[in-house]
């Protein structure tokens, strides 16, 4: 070293590398100071020093920076905007316990137009100082990886994270020093790293640790998670609702002296909707009916653009479990003032509605009203009093108030009928949990006329708003319900035709003519069958500002007014009708307007993803009820049908099981999509959709949500069960095991099959199953319209 440059003090080697934009080396150390020769193995232990006092670290091979500081290349994931429109991102890596330094995307060509939040890039970074970098982007890499849910086990070479989605499948390892200190039996949220073993399972570390199953409320958090539903409001959405008060009158029309009641679910807790109704007192209607529907005023407390408007756009909907509601709304309002409570005052927005006797509409008006509860309802309440067993609360309000109702439901249910809606009778389940937050009990959810009452007030609301902005020309979010796509309808009748049910073609396919194949069905073997195919053939509902009209309701037009606590949808609606209609300054904005297509598409998703986290939970929990009676027969139905298996619905539960292929009596079973069956090309054995089977549950998994069954012969199912009622082949011949199957010692054959193989089986108490690989766990994704949703 020059005698005029001395050897640098510690301090002065830690302000270089501070100070320098990017990470440096030993040798561009070394240049800047001069250092040459023996002093080169000095300044090493000196770095090394620097390190082992965490002043140093070394984001790259050879190359040191400041503690905290970034490499000068790195992958970034953009994490969202700040509040003056700058695109921030943050390393895909951050291992430090304090927060990363903040990174700025420069607005270039590659930079802030070409990602968004979520995407990641390879960028290169320059520090601005000691805690703010700027990033252009060289390589644009996609969305982040796709996050990871999942339980910690032991297995032989350390810890693996089995994932919760049944369709995984493969397991992660998980190394300790990623574990975040979780342990076994935990549920954990991880992410893949970006570069793992060739070799073995893929890696993963641990994002956030979400604790054990100590009971099963934890497998709709799993839903929950898996699926992406935000759950925490932010600080200034809570805070606007929470100052939230009660509304006036002011130029509000009154409506407190009418007897408005509001009928709900047993366990509901937000009330957004309540009716009333009497005879039309007008000469020129005779028999006709005077009806009115009011909606919780959610318009009032959530504006446009407000810090509840952003977070009730992202959710696009509430989310309903059997054990807890992700809410659209904080609970201030949700089950606050937007909740039509019995004896409160509430503002509303309200629809006249005037029909015929017929149950045709003849005209409506809207309007901003303040309201009082009469009563709170239940469906069974109604339907009991109606029925001739009226309790305190409904009894003085059966023939006043609920005589009316349903004298008007019975005009709305012949205006249906009339235009001839898709009724599908699609079975649904009850979960009832108990106070521990275990399934006490899976139910049938029973279909009431006073459910059916409401669902057709709120469809004759919905109507009459579509129809109010349509005529005046302003923007509606209409709930389209697209015609059936011809391929499905063509494959849908190919079928029909093998069970004599025909399907015209060259007509104009209507609700009506599904109705009448279902009418045709009505009593036959195969009627569930046909309606789950008339289910498969039918499009989505979605949201849309482009009116297609509601195929299944049979609708011209139709809108979502009824439900804005829950719904985003609705909301828009409100705020349309009250910029049209001049009920305040809080309506429908031009840039709300000039986002519609935008926000249709986005609420849409938003509906898809609650209802498959619903979906999912219910599949959980069911799983978790039968865990404690794998090895028990039920009966049940074929929902499903393909090349790896059948999916079978339990009668009793409702729980969906995969029974794989290689578990069917031995034969090798080519999949039939024409007529939905496996057929065996040996020796003829078919199973089709619809089919009544008797099948003997192997496996449930309240992680997944997963059953595994087996189909059990009619004879042996005859023995456990006392009778073969459960098999009702669709051809009204003898169960399976009656039907004629030619034996012979041929592969595939029963007296083929490995002696061990039908030892193991019959040990296990399985049902003769074929050699093969073992089928994978999981159980179909239901294509059902969730009710409500329509």
């Amino acid at each position: 070293m020059s005698a005029d440059k001395p050897f640098p003090t510690r301090d002065e080697v830690l302000t270089y590398v501070r100070e320098s934009p990017t990470p440096v080396g030993k040798r561009e150390i070394a240049r800047a100071f001069g250092i040459k020769g023996a002093d080169r193995q000095r300044l090493k232990v000196l770095l090394r020093e620097l390190k082992l006092d965490g002043e140093l670290e070394a984001p790259e091979r050879r190359k040191v920076a400041a503690a905290g500081a970034l490499p000068e290349v790195a992958v970034l994931t953009v994490v969202g905007l700040d509040e003056d429109g700058e695109t921030l991102a943050r390393p895909v890596r951050w291992e430090a316990e304090t927060e990363p330094p903040t990174i700025y995307l420069e607005p270039g060509r590659q930079s802030r137009s070409a990602l968004a939040e979520g995407d990641r890039a390879l960028c290169r970074l320059t520090r601005v100082d000691a805690g703010h970098y700027e990033a252009r982007v060289i390589r644009r890499l996609g969305a982040a990886p796709r996050r990871v849910l999942g339980m910690i086990e032991l297995a032989k070479d350390g810890l693996r994270v089995k994932p919760t989605d049944k369709r995984a499948k493969k397991d992660y390892l998980l190394r300790k020093a990623d574990a975040k200190g979780a342990e076994v039996g935990e549920l954990v949220l991880c992410e893949p790293k970006p570069h793992h073993r060739r070799v073995g399972p893929p890696e993963v570390v641990v994002l956030e640790r979400l604790g054990g199953l100590d009971n099963q409320h934890a497998l709709s958090l799993i839903a929950i998670h898996e699926h992406g539903l935000p759950t925490e409001f932010s600080d200034a959405a809570v805070e606007e609702a929470e100052v939230a008060g009660p509304v006036t009158l002011g130029r509000r029309e009154d409506l407190r002296a009418l007897p408005l009641v509001t009928i709900d679910g047993a366990d509901a807790r937000d009330f957004d909707d309540a009716v009333f109704a009497e005879p039309d007192d007008d000469p020129g209607n005779p028999g006709g009916w005077h009806i009115l529907v009011a909606i919780a005023d959610v318009a009032h407390y959530v504006r446009p653009e407000g810090p509840l408007d952003r977070e009730a756009r992202e959710r696009g909907n509430s989310a309903y479990f059997p054990d807890r509601v992700v809410p659209m709304l904080p609970e201030a309002l949700s089950n606050g003032w937007c909740s039509l409570k019995p004896k409160e005052e509430r503002g509303c927005l309200a629809c006249h509605l005037w029909i015929d006797a017929e149950g045709r509409p003849k005209r409506h008006r809207f309007l901003r009203g303040l309201m009082r509860s009469a009563a709170r309802l239940t469906y069974e309440q109604v339907q009991a009093a109606v029925d001739g067993r009226p309790d305190d609360l409904t009894g003085p309000l059966l023939a006043p108030v609920l005589a009316p109702l349903y004298g008007a439901f019975r005009a709305l249910l012949a205006a249906r009928q009339a235009r001839g809606t898709l009724d599908l009778d699609v079975p649904e389940r009850r979960i009832v949990m108990d106070e521990r937050g275990n399934v006490a009990r899976i139910e049938p959810r029973r279909r009431l006329d006073s459910h059916r009452l409401i669902e057709e007030f709120m469809i004759a609301a919905n109507v009459a708003a579509a129809a109010e902005l349509e005529s005046r020309q302003r923007p509606c979010m209409y709930r389209v319900h697209d015609v059936p796509d011809e391929a499905k309808v063509a494959a849908l009748r190919d079928v029909l035709a093998t069970l004599d049910l025909k399907l015209a073609k060259g007509q104009v396919i209507r609700a009506a003519s599904f109705g009448r194949i279902l009418e045709m069905a009505e009593g036959k073997p195969y009627a569930q069958m046909v309606s789950e195919l008339i289910l498969r053939s039918q499009a989505q509902a979605i949201y849309s500002p482009a009116n297609i009209g509601h195929f299944g309701l049979a609708l011209v037009r139709y809108a979502h007014f009824t439900s804005p606590i829950r719904r985003y949808a609705d909301l828009l609606v409100h705020r349309s009708l009250i910029a049209a209609l001049g009920l305040g300054d809080d309506g429908l904005t031009a840039r709300e307007v000039s986002r519609f297509e935008e926000i249709g598409q986005h609420i849409s998703t938003t509906e898809r993803r609650a209802a498959a986290a619903e979906r999912d939970a219910v599949d959980r929990l069911t799983a978790a009820f039968l865990k404690e009676r794998v090895g028990e027969v039920f009966a049940g139905r074929v929902n499903g049908v393909t090349r790896f298996g059948l999916f079978v619905t339990l009668n009793e539960s409702g729980g969906d099981g995969l029974v794989p292929v290689s578990s069917l009596p031995g034969d090798f079973y080519q999949h039939d999509e024409r007529i939905h069956a496996l057929v065996g090309r040996r020796w003829g054995r078919t199973y089709r959709l619809g089919e009544k089977v008797r099948a003997r549950l192997i496996e449930a998994d309240p992680l997944t949500g997963g059953l595994i069954l087996n189909l059990v012969e009619a004879d042996e199912a005859e023995a456990e069960a006392g009778s073969a009622d459960g098999w009702e082949p669709l051809d009204g011949g003898p169960p399976p095991a009656a039907r004629p199957v030619r034996r012979s010692g041929g592969r595939g054959s029963p007296k083929h099959r490995p002696a061990k193989a039908k030892a193991k089986a019959a040990k296990a108490g399985k049902a003769p199953r074929a050699a093969g690989k073992k089928g994978k766990s999981g159980a179909r994704d239901k294509t059902r319209t969730p009710k409500g949703r329509r």
